[in-house]
């Protein structure tokens, strides 16, 4: 193994062994003739000589540099025809071929691309001018290469002239799917586009986000690295920094440029994954720089050196860390290997690259591997040429096996299989015997509908003249000492996902997230990114999700806002929560105490009316206005009580229309009828004959309940029509919803309170003016007292109800208007309660009219004092005249006769007699 790669790296440097190019045949590479030759352009080479820093004259130059690799792109190539002329595919009909080898310069392979478009037969390799070229017939009629993707590019725009097809078996340069700008060119692997895809993909799923790469100053190395550029931002990756190394290894910078690019790696500590566009010769040298500087990194190499065999062989070269490439899927080569290995039988005339290889390994044979640099480095052409000569040939059939990079040779045997589908096609109903029987432009035609049959699959060219096959992703793994290449998984370009063909693999590929290559440390769900001054978004703090915004991955630019208000999140959340739902529920304790309340109210209405029933025809129901009366105010005041319930528990659209309707309508019931027993008490008991006039006039019983009540459920029919009440979410308090119920309008709803309050402060008025009638029949002081208890009851609610907000909301309207019931209640009947049961011998008949008697004593007094106009109003006075009517009474007729002392009546008139028993009997009667 020693052995085998010492050999591998003489070749790399390898040797400056010149063919001088006396005439255009010096110039081929290797050749076959045939029926129908196919131009081949292979970079056997690695650079050209340049005895000067620019050239001075027009001379095509030696080349240095021999590649093992590309050599055997070559005799893939050359196998390829042979075992096509072999079969029977092309009926009888030979390929030749004529193979020319582009050092990998632009230069070298365009003096190449003219001898291909020289006219077939000329014997001076006449190149003719036309403005028509369709029955031209050039000396070749498809070209497989070039090898890099530059060359490609240059040769293509001088192919396309005469429209020859061109098929790379290893270009791979995006911009050359440009069927405008490249309009003969095919290739036989996809374009770079989909390899930086796959590692954009490669490096995303591995968790790196903050990368370095490094490419070759050439067409194919920016294009490969604009390319991954976008693939890199489309997948949040970050390019810490590019380096970019000559295209030449002759360029007198090179070496500078690698101390940089290796002096950069080393400063960016954060950066452990590099992504290498490179050919192999470059990195080749950057590795062993590498290794000189203990550089460890993970490295992701593109498909020119992913399988490099060479660069695996380097010294030490598990010191530079993991190395993970994308390599062409290759398929079964198992006769090019046979062919390999009778390949010492071959003559070597016709191959001068054969030839060649032959001369090194006789050379290197005697070299130890320390000693293989120095010698390559130090041998002259001449020295070279001399001790070959002193030099028995050797062959090592195992070596060039060692050596291979399936991907690449299959891709080169599929080219030159595509170019043999589509001449079959072209010698169908032609003597291509004769090489004038098509042209290249007709082949071309051809090449674009041709199908390959590949591995039982058919697979063909796309409209950019791709053909789109899986890329193995390749590990290199040291094995026993020795660094192998693995195929860890499959790329497919089309679905865009890795493939595994077992778990064991897929565990290696996920062991690629130990390592880290980020500028900041990863964010953690809960968590999102702030970027920082850095230009780079990669480079960034993490920061907690405020309130009501979370995160669920890893890395994320932005908090999720909760999707709607129904939602919250804590700070630093990974996910989002309900919100509790809260009302006034019927297990809270304060609804249960309320309840309670509401209840007691109930039985209290009840217990209230059962004593009335029974108590029917007593003076003291009779004085409250009667069973009918009473029991509508006891209705009323029970449905106020009822309507309670509509606050508690979850709000509907039909409890918060109900509750107000049911409290509006059932206290305006209530006051109404109140209303009406102050006018009647205020109208029984007052000696003012105006004040009767107007209250005999107000004193309608039914039309004023009716109309009073009537009034508010217009209010409420207009406010229930069109501003009605409905159920709303209130988001005031956070992690929670209230559902409570929006009036609707506020200003309906205070109309109707407005409304209320306008009645209860008519009877009050009413009420406080009969204050002073007898005590023990008497509402009037105790309808006063509850209107007072109303008033005070709701002016209060108001700030507190504006002012309050939640779950209990509801309990302070409940509370309000228990309060101004039960006031109203207590008030009103709570004494009649009392007189019935515990003072029974004043709810008779006569202890009423005894009661009456003496107050109407009192009153006609007043007003026998009043009409006698008494100048006097001192309050000695009225006692006086107060005292002589005791004293002064008709122990017959009970009637009181009043005389101002001092004064005596105009001639023939006396006062008006007002008596107790009058007065007594008409108030009764009024009651």
């Amino acid at each position: 193994m020693a052995l085998v790669s010492f050999l591998i790296t003489c070749f790399v440097i390898s040797t400056d062994i010149a063919y001088s190019c006396q005439n255009t045949d010096d110039f081929v590479g290797a050749s076959s003739p045939g029926d129908i030759v196919i131009g081949g352009l292979f970079a056997v080479h690695s650079e050209m000589l340049h005895p000067e820093e620019y050239p001075i004259k027009p001379v095509i130059q030696n080349c240095s540099g021999f590649e093992i690799q590309i050599f055997l792109q070559t005799l893939a190539m050359i196998h390829a025809i042979e075992t096509i002329n072999n079969s029977t595919l092309l009926s009888g009909v030979t390929l030749g071929y004529e193979i020319y080898d582009t050092c990998a310069e632009v230069t070298k392979a365009m003096a190449s691309a003219l001898r291909f478009l020289s006219k077939f037969n000329s014997s001076e390799d006449i190149i003719e001018f036309k403005c028509n070229y369709s029955d031209y017939v050039p000396r070749i009629k498809a070209v497989t290469g070039a090898s890099y993707s530059e060359v490609s590019m240059a040769v293509s725009r001088l192919l396309a002239l005469q429209l020859i097809p061109q098929v790379s078996p290893s270009s791979s340069a995006e911009i050359l799917s440009d069927k405008i700008r490249f309009p003969s060119f095919f290739r036989t692997i996809p374009s770079d586009f989909h390899q930086t895809r796959a590692m954009a993909h490669l490096i995303c799923e591995s968790g790196w986000n903050w990368i370095g790469v490094i490419a070759t100053d050439d067409d194919n190395g920016r294009f490969a690295l604009e390319s991954f550029g976008v693939q890199a931002m489309a997948n949040n990756v970050c390019i810490a920094f590019k380096e970019m190394l000559p295209a030449y290894l002759s360029d007198n910078t090179f070496h500078t440029k690698v101390d940089q690019a290796i002096e950069k790696i080393v400063e960016e500590t954060k950066v452990n994954v590099i992504v290498v566009f490179m050919r192999q010769f470059h990195v080749l040298k950057l590795f062993q720089k590498a290794i000189e500087r203990n550089v460890n990194k993970t490295w992701i190499a593109s498909d020119n050196w992913s399988a490099a065999v060479k660069i695996s062989t380097i010294p030490n070269i598990r010191q530079l860390g993991t190395i993970v490439g994308f390599g062409f899927k290759s398929r079964d080569i198992s006769t090019f290997q046979d062919f390999l290995r009778n390949l010492h039988e071959k003559p070597t005339d016709n191959n001068k690259f054969l030839h060649e290889y032959i001369m090194l390994l006789s050379v290197c044979e005697h070299l130890e591997y320390h000693d293989f640099q120095t010698c390559i480095s130090n041998q002259s052409q001449d020295d070279l040429l001399q001790n070959i000569e002193n030099k028995h040939q050797i062959w090592r059939d195992d070596f060039l096996n060692a050596n291979i990079e399936p991907g690449f040779i299959h891709s080169t045997i599929l080219a030159v299989y595509a170019i043999a589908h589509a001449i079959k096609k072209q010698c169908k109903d032609r003597n291509c015997k004769d090489p004038s029987a098509f042209a290249p432009w007709e082949l071309l035609e051809e090449l674009k509908k041709v199908t390959v049959i590949d591995d039982d699959k058919e697979i063909k060219f796309d409209s950019s003249g791709d053909m789109i096959t899986r890329y193995d992703v390749l590990l290199w793994k040291e094995i026993d000492g020795h660094m192998e290449i693995i195929t860890m998984a499959e790329y497919d370009p089309e679905k865009g996902d890795f493939i595994f063909e077992d778990e064991e693999k897929k565990k290696e590929f996920l062991d690629l997230k130990k390592v880290q290559s980020t500028c900041s440390q990863h964010c953690r769900p809960g968590e999102m990114k702030k970027v920082t001054e850095s230009p780079h978004t990669c480079c960034y703090e993490c920061v907690y999700c405020p309130e009501n915004h979370y995160s669920n991955r890893t890395d994320m630019d932005y908090c999720y806002r909760c999707n709607n208000k129904t939602y919250w999140a804590p700070v630093n959340s990974t996910t989002c929560y309900r919100k509790t739902i809260h009302f006034l529920a019927w297990t809270d304790w304060f609804a249960i105490f309320l309840l309670l309340l509401s209840t007691f109210g109930v039985v209290l209405v009840l217990s209230i009316s059962v004593i009335f029933t029974k108590n029917l025809n007593t003076p003291v129901v009779k004085a409250s206005g009667g069973l009918t009366v009473c029991c509508i105010i006891l209705f009323s005041h029970f449905l106020i009580f009822l309507s309670t319930i509509f606050f508690i528990d979850e709000p509907t659209e039909f409890k918060c229309k109900t509750r107000q309707a049911i409290f509006g309508i059932s206290f305006t019931l209530c006051i109404s009828c109140i209303l009406i027993k102050s006018l009647k008490i205020l109208l029984a008991f007052s000696f003012d004959p105006k004040l009767q006039n107007f209250l005999k006039c107000m004193y309608k019983p039914i039309p004023t309940v009716i109309i009073c009540t009537g009034i508010q459920v217009i209010i409420c029919t207009f406010w229930l029509t069109f501003r009605t009440p409905f159920v709303k979410q209130n988001f005031s308090i956070p992690r929670t919803i209230i559902l409570e119920c929006n009036e609707g309008s506020i200003v309906a709803f205070g109309i109707m309170l407005g409304y209320i309050a306008a009645l209860a402060f008519i009877c009050f008025i009413f009420a406080f003016k009969g204050r002073k009638l007898p005590e023990n029949y008497n509402e009037a002081k105790f309808i006063t007292f509850g209107m007072l208890i109303y008033f005070i009851a709701w002016i209060v609610f108001i700030p507190v109800y504006a002012t309050t907000f939640g779950k209990y909301l509801p309990a302070v309207e409940i509370i309000v208007v228990l309060i101004s019931n039960y006031g109203i209640l207590c008030c009103t009947f709570l004494p009649k309660c009392y007189i019935i049961i515990y003072k029974q011998e004043t709810n008779t008949k006569s202890s009423f009219l005894k009661t009456i008697y003496t107050y109407s004593s009192k009153s006609a007094s007043s007003v026998a004092v009043s009409q006698i106009s008494l100048d006097s109003k001192s309050s000695s006075s009225r006692a006086t005249i107060a005292d002589s009517c005791k004293s002064e009474k008709n122990p017959v007729n009970g009637n009181c006769h009043f005389q101002a002392p001092g004064q005596r009546l105009a001639k023939g008139k006396v006062l008006p007699k007002y008596t107790a028993r009058t007065m007594a009997r008409k108030r009764l009667s009024s009651i």
